[in-house]
C-alpha cells in the first residue's frame, strides 16, 4: 500500500503526518497554502484519498477532473465544503470527525456565551484603552446566565452538551428547536423543553445555534428572526458561517435590536462583513471553537484513521454517504 497515493491538503500534526507516510506515499502542504480551486484541482491528480479541512471545496468539477479519487476525509464535524450528492454519484467516500470534538466544542459555546453575556471582551479594551478611571454603579453591566434562558437552535450532540451545562451547572432554563424532536429520555438528561422556533426567538434571553450548514438552514436568523428576539437578549453562533445573516446582524446589533452577539464563525470567512467591525457588542474569534490541541489532535488522527482503514478494510470508520460504485482496492 506504500505506493497509495493521498493528498494532506493543509497543514496537519507531524505525528499524524508520519503514521499516513507508514501506509501512504503522502503529498503534504505543511506549508498551510491556502489552495485554490485549481492548484487543489491539479493537487489531486493521480491521488486517490485526501484529507481536506474545511477551506478546500470538493465539487463535481475536481471530482470530474479526477476519476481515480475514492474518498476525502475532512478534519472537521462540519463537511458544508463537501458536495456530499456530487461525491456519491462520483462513487468517492465522505468523512467528517464527529464526537472527538463535542466537549471541547460546548465548553467554548459556552465560554463565547458568558463572554458576550457580561460584556468582558467590550470591558477590557475599555481597561486596555487607559479609560478607566473610576468605579460606577452601570459600568458594562451585562446580563444575567445564570437562572436565565437559554435557547438552542440545533440539538445534536454539542447542543446537548451545552444544555447540560447551562442546566446543571447554571441553572438556567433550557429550550430548544430542532428538526426533529429529542426522545424524553434525551430532554430529560438535557433539562430541555422543545418549542417552536418562535417561541423560542421570543423568550430566550440567549440564542445559540448549533445547526449544521444546510441550503435549508441558510441565514436561520434573519433580519425577520433579530426582529422577535428581546432587546435584551444575546445571539450566539458556533455553528457555520451563513447560518446567520451577518450583514441584518450588523444592523441589529448597531441599532440595539438585541444587545449583543457573540460569533465564532462568518459568511465568506475568513472574510468578514466589516459592518462587524464597527459596533462594540460582539465578541469576535476566528473559527477556533474546537482548537484544544488534545480535540484538533484526535480530529487529525481520526481523519488519518478513516484514510487507513478505508484502504486497509475497505470501509472508513465515520463515512457520510454509502457508495458502491468504488471499492477501496
Amino acid at each position: 500500500m506504500t505506493q497509495t497515493s493521498i493528498l494532506v491538503a493543509r497543514a496537519i500534526f507531524p505525528e499524524v503526518l508520519e503514521v499516513l507516510s507508514q501506509h501512504f506515499q503522502v503529498e503534504s502542504n505543511q506549508s498551510d497554502e491556502v489552495l485554490t480551486a485549481e492548484v487543489l484541482k491539479q493537487k489531486m491528480h493521480g491521488k486517490v484519498g485526501a484529507l481536506t479541512t474545511g477551506s478546500e471545496r470538493i465539487d463535481a468539477a475536481l471530482l470530474q477532473a479526477n476519476p481515480q479519487l475514492k474518498i476525502v476525509a475532512n478534519m472537521a464535524v462540519g463537511f458544508n465544503n463537501f458536495d456530499v450528492p456530487a461525491m456519491t454519484a462520483a462513487g468517492v467516500t465522505a468523512t467528517n470527525t464527529p464526537d472527538v470534538l463535542t466537549e471541547t466544542t460546548a465548553d467554548f459555546g459556552f465560554a463565547l456565551l458568558m463572554a458576550t453575556a457580561r460584556r468582558i471582551i467590550e470591558s477590557e479594551h475599555y481597561l486596555r484603552q487607559g479609560l478607566w478611571t473610576k468605579w460606577s454603579y452601570d459600568m458594562f453591566a451585562g446580563a444575567e446566565v445564570h437562572g436565565s434562558t437559554l435557547g438552542i437552535i440545533g440539538m445534536g450532540r454539542i447542543g446537548q452538551g451545552i444544555a447540560k451545562r447551562a442546566a446543571h451547572g447554571f441553572g438556567m432554563r433550557v429550550i430548544y428547536h430542532n428538526r426533529s424532536r429529542l426522545s424524553a429520555d434525551l430532554e430529560a438528561t438535557c433539562k430541555a423543553t422543545y418549542v417552536s422556533k418562535d417561541e423560542l426567538l421570543r423568550t430566550a434571553d440567549h440564542v445559540m445555534l448549533v445547526v449544521p450548514y444546510s441550503a435549508e438552514s441558510h441565514h436561520t436568523i434573519g433580519a425577520q428572526e433579530l426582529s422577535r428576539m428581546k432587546p435584551s437578549a444575546t445571539l450566539v453562533n458556533i455553528a457555520r458561517g451563513g447560518i446567520v445573516d451577518d450583514a441584518a446582524l450588523a444592523v441589529a446589533l448597531k441599532n440595539k435590536q438585541i444587545a449583543a452577539a457573540g460569533l465564532d464563525v462568518f459568511e465568506g470567512e475568513p472574510a468578514l462583513n466589516p459592518a462587524l467591525l464597527t459596533v462594540p457588542n460582539v465578541v469576535l474569534t476566528p473559527h477556533i471553537a474546537s482548537s484544544t490541541v488534545k480535540t484538533r489532535l484526535a480530529m487529525a488522527q481520526l481523519a488519518a484513521d478513516n484514510l487507513v482503514s478505508f484502504f486497509t478494510s475497505g470501509h472508513a470508520l465515520t463515512p457520510l454517504n454509502q457508495v458502491a460504485a468504488k471499492s477501496a482496492t
